[in-house]
């Protein structure tokens, strides 16, 4: 199997593969799936770089809802034997005018200054959710980002679905878990604000008026688990 390494010390992935002989070659280009060392945001950016193709998730994580309850030689061993299902995890797309962005984890629209709230609507397939909502943002979560910054806002996480959580509203709003096909709008009506995907640096800037449209991706994410 051709492996491709993201991490920053692929160097030890590298040495617990080549452990296995001939069962694994270590590549830069093309890989048949990809190696995934380090935490949540090794496998946020791995995605990123390598969309749909096959990740393996290296290292027990904290709170991740990935993290293999086995130590990383035992994970590579089931691997090399063939002893591994690859799930197919849904993500989510953000997109304004003709700029689109695509998160594993995340969308989130947040105040672009701190020290400003944001006032903004938020309607589900075309219908207003109640009225203008001021506070320092809105999380749109899939399940797998449900234990990161969703989690930090609800104390909770989900299995299925899109999470909607908003962050330090003036008014109470209860976090919602939406059906996966719900087409989510944020407008914008006092910012500046900015919108992004996971712990990706491109963002998307928002003023006044704008409006963008968060969905599931046509992409899936595929995760080999052991």
């Amino acid at each position: 199997m051709k492996l491709l390494i993201v991490g920053r010390k692929p160097q030890e992935a590298a040495a617990l593969l080549k452990k296995h002989g001939g069962a694994f070659r270590i590549v830069n280009t093309n890989p048949e799936a990809v190696v995934s060392y380090g935490g949540d945001g090794t496998l946020m950016e791995s995605e990123y770089r390598y969309p749909g193709v096959p990740k393996l998730y290296l290292r027990n994580s904290r709170i991740g809802k990935l993290g293999h309850h086995k130590d990383n030689a035992a994970i590579i061993d089931h691997l090399a034997k063939g002893e591994y299902v690859i799930s197919e995890h849904i993500k989510l797309e953000v997109s304004k005018s003709k700029k689109t962005l695509t998160g594993l984890n995340d969308i989130v629209v947040h105040n672009k200054d701190p020290r400003h709230a944001i006032r903004y609507t938020v309607s589900l397939n075309g219908d207003l959710m109640g009225g203008e909502i001021i506070g320092d943002g809105v999380v749109l979560a899939t399940p797998l980002g449900s234990t990161g910054y969703y989690r930090s806002i609800t104390d909770s996480y989900f299995e299925s679905g899109i999470g909607l959580a908003f962050n330090n509203s003036t008014e109470q709003s209860d976090h919602i878990v939406l059906g996966e096909n719900r087409v989510v709008t944020i407008e914008i009506t006092r910012g500046p604000a900015v919108c992004y995907a996971d712990n990706q640096k491109k963002f998307l800037e928002l003023k006044e008026g704008d409006a963008v449209r968060v969905e599931k991706s046509s992409q899936v994410a595929r995760i080999i688990k052991i």
